[in-house]
């Protein structure tokens, strides 16, 4: 028996939210007195893969195919099944992602597998049965999901759980599967992938901005402040829809849904849609002029003022704290 963790990866490195899954499956199979196993799919150097074993992994399977330089969902099923097959898994962990959503569902009906998405806490483990606490309703709630089937698929949600890091070196081996032409249908002919310094599905910070920017031309005052903090940027669905950002900065329900460490929102007002996507953030951080904006009840803090005259200040201060 084992804990399989599929290990997500981009330009040559390991995503922090796999990190995360990684720390988690060690904790997982810690609990059932079992390995955790690592899976990747794709090129990525072996020093990169033996890092994970200050995540717990004692072994790492690395699945190498010219034809997935990309996500393809049929193959990366069908690579996770013999993976889970090979170590003989009784649980896989995967990241609450838009890899992870995508194979999840499809991977427990292949299996017979019981699923549960956004996991926030460690399982309860009574036996063969494991009891995990789920986020629900866009985060305003938590629900507690009962696996009973002899295999178990457990999405984690990102930034819900602590990286544990110790000591170790993952062994690297090589996984080999046979990828007919139909399990390549729906690869991706053309990848187009977004610039930027901090990618927002994987930044601790995200500065976003509403519009109470009042224009294109002032974006600069959002960008300033996320370089100065080291985070990324984001914009609420207006703006994106307004052509000032492009739309793979829309954060919110109809848009991307993140969970940074530190939110900050200026010039957004709040609506439902747009928290949705963002209240997960563990500090969130509102400035508005109007002291009304319903994004201030959500607010861990907040700063009523105009987002023109305080967002210079904030970026000075964070440019002298690094200084």
């Amino acid at each position: 028996m084992s804990v399989l963790v599929l290990i997500e990866c981009a330009d040559g490195q390991v995503r922090k939210s796999s990190l995360e899954t990684a720390s988690y499956g060690a904790q997982v199979a810690q609990a059932m007195g079992t390995e955790a196993v690592g899976l990747v799919i794709g090129d990525v150097p072996v020093d990169e893969l033996q890092l994970l074993g200050r995540q717990g992994m004692q072994k790492v399977y690395l699945c190498n195919n010219a034809n997935l330089k990309d996500f393809v969902p049929g193959a990366f099923v069908k690579i996770i099944a013999q993976a889970a097959q090979t170590v003989n898994a009784q649980v896989i962990i995967l990241a609450n992602s838009n890899i992870g959503t995508a194979v999840g569902s499809r991977l427990a009906i292949r299996l017979g597998a019981s699923l549960v998405t956004n996991a926030v806490a460690l399982p309860e483990i009574d036996g063969n049965t494991f009891k995990v606490k789920k986020s629900v309703f866009s985060g305003k709630a938590f629900a507690e999901v009962v696996l009973t089937a002899d295999l178990k698929i457990i999405a984690v949600k990102k930034n819900a759980v602590d990286i544990i890091e110790q000591e170790g070196t993952a062994e690297i081996a090589t996984l080999n599967v046979d990828l007919a032409a139909a399990d390549l249908i729906g690869a991706p002919q053309e990848t187009i992938r977004a610039t930027g310094e901090v990618l927002l599905t994987e930044a601790d910070v995200v500065v976003s901005g509403g519009r109470g920017l009042r224009g294109p031309e002032n974006w600069h005052l959002i960008e300033d402040l996320a370089k100065a903090l080291g985070g990324a940027t984001a914009c609420s669905k207006p703006v994106a829809d307004s052509g000032w950002r492009p739309h793979h900065e829309h954060v919110g329900q109809t848009g991307i849904t993140i969970s940074p460490n530190l939110y900050v929102a200026a010039g957004i007002s709040g609506a439902i849609q747009h928290l949705g996507g963002v209240n997960s953030s563990k500090v969130i951080v509102v400035i508005n002029k109007d002291p009304e904006a319903p994004f201030f009840k959500a607010a861990d803090y907040g700063i009523v003022g105009d987002v023109a005259e305080v967002l210079p200040k904030l970026t000075e201060a964070a440019k002298a704290l690094n200084r």
